[in-house]
């Protein structure tokens, strides 16, 4: 199935340091009209649906993707400010990249290698107890489990159906500390293969509207064992 994203990147006048939440909080007060942009309704009442817009950064770039609809939105607001305000930081904007592309998303019939290049919040509290109980073999098959499920629901939350089985391994997992809306929480970091092409850049799991979970597609499949 061809997916429409578009990619836009911002650049300051000096390094933006601020989380992905930030650049969120600030498209989502400054574009109230537009709920894709914030996943609320005019009740405040979130939406529970794979985010059409995400914000990620990535080596320090800020960039907003937005899929399909959420395109469409991207291409209206783009260049309608001049600055950012992320918490008590403003910047400049002096440049902005924009591409706009279509990739396929759907079941493959080649084994793809993919890496995590921001931290994949894969556990809740409940699983969370059970993980850490867990021998490393056992965590392993947990996590398995948990992206074949999180790739599952994303192709729901953008109507593709999965008519065939998802074949997927997980590389070297490393653990690391991250926050989110104030509260600690595990964040995963690893390579995988699947037999499912992703758009690079989308993200899995929890919060992948404030870039947590985002992936790429690695080229070489050997750097993956």
């Amino acid at each position: 199935m061809p997916l429409t994203t578009l990619t836009l990147t911002l650049i300051s006048t000096r390094p933006i340091i601020q989380s992905a939440s930030k650049l969120r909080g600030f498209f989502a007060t400054r574009f109230t009209e537009y709920e894709l942009l914030h996943q609320h309704v005019d009740a405040g009442k979130l939406i529970y649906r794979y985010p059409k817009i995400q914000y990620k950064t990535i080596d320090g770039t800020p960039m907003v993707i937005g899929i399909n609809e959420g395109a469409e939105v991207l291409k209206e607001i783009y260049d309608q400010y001049d600055q950012i305000k992320l918490g008590d930081n403003t910047y400049e904007i002096v440049e902005r990249g924009v591409t706009l592309r279509k990739d396929d998303f759907s079941i493959s019939d080649q084994i793809l290698s993919y890496r995590f290049v921001t931290p994949w919040l894969a556990l809740n509290q409940k699983n969370y107890e059970r993980y850490m109980k867990s021998d490393r073999i056992e965590q392993r098959d947990q996590l398995r489990r948990t992206l074949t499920g999180n790739i599952l629901s994303m192709a729901k939350g953008l109507d593709y159906v999965v008519a065939s089985q998802i074949l997927l391994d997980i590389g070297m997992v490393r653990h690391t500390s991250c926050t989110v809306k104030g509260v600690n929480m595990l964040g995963v970091e690893c390579e995988f293969m699947v037999n499912f092409a992703i758009p690079d850049y989308l993200g899995l799991g929890k919060s992948v509207s404030r870039g947590f979970g985002a992936v790429v597609r690695i080229r070489d499949a050997k750097a993956l064992y």
